[in-house]
């Protein structure tokens, strides 16, 4: 428990402390004017209440990565506590920090025109495809995902939630964010706190009677806990599987949604850094529960290998059953109910924005305006023709490479800020070295993980040899592009 209340007093202290350095060292300015005042078109610049923003932020980025994703890195143990503590604070908070607030300060435009405008039009033409990709993917994901759950709850066939779910995606994608999104996210953001603080409450008061026993950080914990080790090596596997828990390429696709939304500069850090910071504490609670509740990390693998007794049926334990198990044995039927309410409108809340994303993505790459509902409709009718498509398709495959696709969008993200602190002539640090951290992550993970996860599976060193040069290569280009813009004589 003393591990565990240590990470997430450190988490809060990065808000207060950190985050404010991040603010002032990026130089908020809170008489600047922004685009909801300056662009409102009563469809997606609209000035909205700060809370209200906040709420959806956090709903937007959330989805399901801190809770699944957070299960299964406990899986390794221990050290995907401190993955969240500091990925969150000193990486993830600061991405979305930056993309927010770069955004902001760029009429709200989307992350493919941001990413061009500091690192080239090249680099931009590859971010289109990859955005797009991870917008779909996310979007189509987050509709048969709840579909599968809706279908175990009610009995009522899948094929008419796909319906439901779409019906509700459409109009949160055509309609002017205050309408739905801004309405009803209030009340799913309730079922979502009230599951974490729920959670919590119960495994900190289990810890205090000796019913639950809380896994605590030491030596030996600094080792992979995996049951297959060769296929999951600690790194880079563990800061693919815990992205949204920690720093997640997906989130810059939402914060500008929310630059078109704020209505003074001084909002952004509780909205982008704070919402974050939140998600880092949901992360950290699914992981301590999931460890916990399965007797350690070496419980919860052997629940996912080779399975437990539920209702006399031998059930491997996934990320999904887990949280039903924890939900139903800690918080009785009652909360067990509005818990996996919670878990069924986490990844809704994070599919209609991405395809509201989506459309704006689109809409900016072709500069079309989209104040009309006919031209948004243009955008919309081929989106959402394609992902029912993908929905008839076996996606599994296709979801393997989201993962490392979203901490590949992470990494440009952090470059494009240092290329604007260079511009700016500020020490770029607080972004290139988090942006040289995940670009090791990312390409030794093409050469060290297995097949059907995207990577070539050679042998670790030859990943960590080759992502080193790599990630080394382009701290150096930045260093040099520094002083080039500073003045500072290379001799």
């Amino acid at each position: 428990m003393i591990t565990f209340l240590l990470c997430i007093a450190a988490l809060v202290a990065g808000f207060f402390l950190y985050g404010k350095f991040v603010d002032r060292f990026f130089g908020m300015d809170p008489s600047r004017k922004t685009p909801a005042l300056t662009k409102a078109d009563g469809v997606d610049f609209i000035p909205l209440p700060t809370w209200k923003i906040f709420i959806i932020q956090f709903l937007n980025i959330a989805g399901l990565g801190p809770i699944f994703g957070a299960i299964l890195g406990a899986a390794y143990g221990p050290m995907a506590y401190l993955w969240i503590v500091l990925g969150c604070i000193f990486m993830g908070a600061v991405h979305d920090y930056f993309s927010g607030m770069l955004s902001l300060r760029n009429d709200g435009v989307n992350m493919p025109d941001l990413i061009g405008k500091y690192l080239g039009t090249n680099v931009k033409r590859v971010l289109v495809i990859l955005v797009c990709f991870l917008l779909l993917a996310v979007g189509v994901s987050f509709v048969t995902g709840p579909a599968d759950l809706m279908q175990s709850l009610t009995g009522w066939d899948k094929t008419w939630w796909l319906y439901i779910i779409f019906a509700y995606y459409i109009l949160a994608t055509l309609l002017p964010i205050d309408k739905i999104i801004g309405a009803v996210y209030p009340y799913f953001g309730a079922a979502l706190l009230f599951m974490a603080v729920g959670v919590f409450v119960a495994m900190i008061v289990g810890d205090i009677r000796g019913t639950v026993e809380m896994e605590e950080m030491t030596l030996s914990s600094f080792r992979n806990f995996h049951s297959d080790p060769g296929n999951n090596v600690l790194v880079p596997m563990l800061f693919v599987v815990i992205s949204c828990g920690a720093i997640s390429g997906f989130h810059s696709t939402q914060s500008p949604l929310m630059s078109r939304c704020l209505k003074s500069e001084k909002y952004g850090r509780p909205v982008f850094y704070g919402a974050m910071i939140v998600e880092g504490i949901v992360a950290m609670i699914w992981a301590a529960a999931a460890m916990a509740y399965f007797g350690g990390p070496e419980g919860l693998n052997q629940a996912a290998t080779e399975g437990i007794m539920i209702d006399g049926v031998l059930t491997k334990v996934t990320p999904a059953i887990a949280v039903d198990m924890i939900c139903k044995s800690w918080l009785g039927k009652l909360g067990a109910v509005i818990a996996i309410i919670g878990v069924v409108v986490c990844p809704i809340t994070s599919g209609d924005t991405a395809f509201r994303s989506l459309r704006l993505t689109v809409a900016d790459l072709l500069k079309y305006d989209q104040k009309s509902i006919w031209k948004r409709l243009v955008i919309c009718i081929p989106a959402f023709a394609l992902a029912y498509f993908c929905c008839m398709m076996d996606f599994s495959t296709i979801w393997q490479y989201v993962g490392i696709c979203n901490q590949l969008l992470a990494a440009f993200v952090l470059w494009m800020a240092t290329a604007y602190l260079i511009g700016e002539k500020k020490p770029h640090w607080m972004t290139s070295l988090p942006a040289t951290f995940l670009t090791f992550i990312c390409v030794s993970y093409f050469f060290i993980a297995p097949y059907k996860a995207g990577g070539l599976h050679l042998a670790p060193v030859v990943g960590y040899c080759v992502g080193a040069v790599a990630a080394t290569a382009l701290l150096i280009t930045a260093i040099l592009k520094a002083r080039k813009k500073s003045g500072i004589s290379l001799s």
